[in-house]
């Protein structure tokens, strides 16, 4: 895990849950880490936590308006010269059925999820190209392997994520940059909190399946390995992941077990 001592790091989604996590271990691991979200506050707050603040950078950022992506990142080169790691875990979940849900809402959690996901990558890929080195860490959901109850502009999102990503890997090995796609499972975090309803408002309630689910801290750090061995895509979460095999070896089978699965 030394390959983050003195790295910058930068991390969406650092207010909370595994962005949280992720700025936490990495802080103690020796890494220069940039915490992005909406919430300033709450950044400021992760900021606290760490064991050495006057390395890291706050840095708001909505992945829902990109329209000043590139001076964010203007801003992180003037300051640390490089970028090393940027991990793409901001994002929005959902708890809402398809005829429910409202276009609306549809179109603002492909917004934050995709759209925001990709803009950032792309500012920051010319960087990345320049040092002949970066690594992009994605963070999908097993969402973006199956659909499932209450989450279809979710899993979708995530779907796309998985269409882009595995083409940029394609593309842009040979300039050094590496891409690895993380699959979480059920994560105890907060992500079905925020998660939106039909009508776009928070769900707020935490679900039976993230209460119940893997550690954040345990995840993380499986994430930061996968990162070390530059793993093209790792499924992380307890038996749940065995869904994605089901699927691809006995899709009749999976079929019969998912639509008995809790939505929550």
């Amino acid at each position: 895990m030394n390959d983050f001592k003195d790295k910058v790091v930068w991390i969406t989604g650092a207010s909370s849950g595994i962005g949280e996590e992720l700025a936490i271990q990495l802080d103690k691991l020796g890494a220069k880490v940039i915490l992005s979200s909406r919430k300033k506050d709450a950044l400021e707050a992760v900021l606290s936590k760490l064991t050495s603040p006057e390395k890291h950078l706050v840095l708001p950022l909505d992945l829902a308006d990109q329209r000043n992506f590139d001076s964010l990142v203007q801003h992180v080169i003037q300051r640390y010269h490089r970028i090393d790691y940027l991990f793409n875990s901001g994002g929005v979940s959902q708890r809402g059925t398809a005829y429910d849900t409202h276009i609306s809402v549809d179109r603002n959690i492909m917004e934050i999820n995709y759209f925001g996901n990709i803009a950032l990558t792309k500012e920051v890929l010319p960087y990345f190209r320049k040092e002949k080195f970066g690594h992009i860490i994605v963070t999908s959901s097993i969402a973006g392997k199956f659909g499932f109850y209450l989450r279809s502009a979710y899993a979708a999102s995530k779907h796309a994520l998985h269409g882009y990503y595995e083409s940029l890997q394609l593309e842009e090995a040979k300039n050094g940059i590496r891409v690895t796609i993380v699959c979480p499972g059920k994560i105890f975090t907060p992500i079905s909190v925020n998660a939106l309803n039909s009508e776009g408002k928070p769900h707020g309630e935490m679900d039976h399946n993230q209460e119940t689910g893997m550690a954040v801290e345990t995840c993380v750090s499986k994430m930061l390995k996968a990162t070390v061995k530059n793993k093209k895509e790792v499924l992380i979460g307890n038996k749940e992941i065995l869904a994605v095999y089901i699927k691809r070896f006995c899709p009749p089978l999976f079929r019969k077990i998912i639509k008995n699965q809790k939505a929550t």
